[in-house]
């Protein structure tokens, strides 16, 4: 379809914009910078307008008006003119208060409405709260832009009224709900999916993002908010960020490396082996991995503690396999070719050096099963 978004170039417009042409639809962007002549030609070729244009911070009062109220009424002359088509109106949840943004938002509305009436097209209205995710502007977009930019460089972060509750929607929600109204005109109800928060607990667990990252670990993003907003965190990382050293444990034999650690998913670490080097001759109580060869050849072999057999598998770069090492099982791993072999290992414990539950055995091969 020929789809017209209007604020093509704001926070919420560049998602949609994205959003339309990754669908195949061929987007008629309308911006500041759009001459009154290309958007009549643009309108009057919609099938479908997008209209997210607005002011919410005017540097004159007047702006409210004519951003929110005169631009919607244009828009909806010119398409009861010569091309009565739907519009997808992004509004905002302050429409209901009594203020100069929310009066013309809710006049913008009311302006829709009639057309809908007058024209039997149809229109529906999002009353957005605040939204929040990647491409926003500090200082300008929402206050989890703002807070997600200075945290992430060690700024200073003050908040005026930290028990106030924000409501929040992310970005690709909205967009997502966008699409699902696009592609089911006349049969969805225009709502997202919203997360209330208060600016201290907001402020308070975006800085542990900080803390958790810097000690090698995850958030619990089970939780569908802290996901979101870890998402958007890290697009705020400054260049310097993005690049993190890790502590290589390095010896004669090879190399061990963690790479990142969770208190509910466990530990992933490499293991560099030399050629000709056996890694391992252990056992564990409780503690369950898996080895994936990424590159080299070896062989893992397993024994339980109260037996004689042997389990072998050859492991290489040529097919991959994730090999599970149960608990209760000696094991190594043996590099058996001819360059560095590079093991990837997940664990379901982070290392405790308190309780490392790892206790040395030798695995014998006196009757080994491949």
């Amino acid at each position: 379809m020929d789809i017209v978004v209007t604020g093509a170039n704001g926070f919420l417009g560049r998602h949609v914009v994205h959003a339309l042409e990754r669908n195949g639809h061929h987007v008629l962007p309308i911006t500041r910078s759009t001459s009154p002549i290309e958007r009549s030609e643009s309108i009057r070729r919609a099938d479908i307008v997008f209209h997210l244009a607005g002011v919410n911070r005017p540097e004159r009062l007047e702006e409210f008006t004519e951003g929110n109220v005169d631009l919607t009424e244009v828009v909806a002359t010119e398409l009861l003119s010569y091309n009565p088509v739907p519009i997808i109106f992004a509004s905002s949840i302050q429409a209901t208060e009594n203020h100069p943004y929310g009066n013309s938002k809710r006049a913008a509305e009311d302006i829709l409405r009639l057309y809908e009436k007058r024209s039997g097209a149809a229109v529906y209205i999002y009353r957005l709260p605040n939204l929040f995710g990647k491409w926003g502007r500090p200082f300008y977009n929402s206050a989890v832009t703002t807070f997600c930019y200075q945290i992430a460089r060690g700024e200073e972060v003050t908040i005026t009224h930290p028990d106030r509750v924000l409501t929040l929607a992310h970005i690709d929600d909205v967009v997502a709900s966008f699409l699902e109204t696009l592609d089911r005109e006349g049969q969805v109800d225009p709502e997202v999916p919203t997360h209330q928060v208060t600016l201290f607990d907001l402020v308070r667990t975006i800085e542990s993002f900080n803390v958790v990252r810097a000690a090698r670990g995850i958030p619990d993003v089970s939780d569908p908010f802290i996901k979101k907003l870890y998402s958007t965190y890290l697009s705020y990382l400054p260049r310097e960020k993005m690049v993190t050293p890790l502590t290589t444990h390095q010896d004669m034999r090879g190399s061990f490396t963690e790479l990142f650690k969770t208190p509910d998913r466990g530990q992933v670490s490499v293991n560099v082996a030399k050629p000709g080097i056996t890694k391992g001759e252990h056992w564990h109580e409780s503690k369950h991995e898996q080895f994936i060869v990424v590159s080299g050849e070896g062989v893992i072999r397993l024994r339980t503690m109260d037996g004689d057999q042997t389990l072998s598998f050859h492991v290489s770069e040529e097919r991959l396999e994730v090999v599970d090492i149960p608990p209760g099982y000696v094991h190594h791993i043996e590099n058996t070719g001819s360059k560095d072999m590079v093991t990837i290992m997940w664990v379901n414990e982070p290392f405790d050096a308190s309780r490392p539950d790892t206790y040395m055995a030798t695995v014998t091969e006196d009757t080994e099963v491949s």
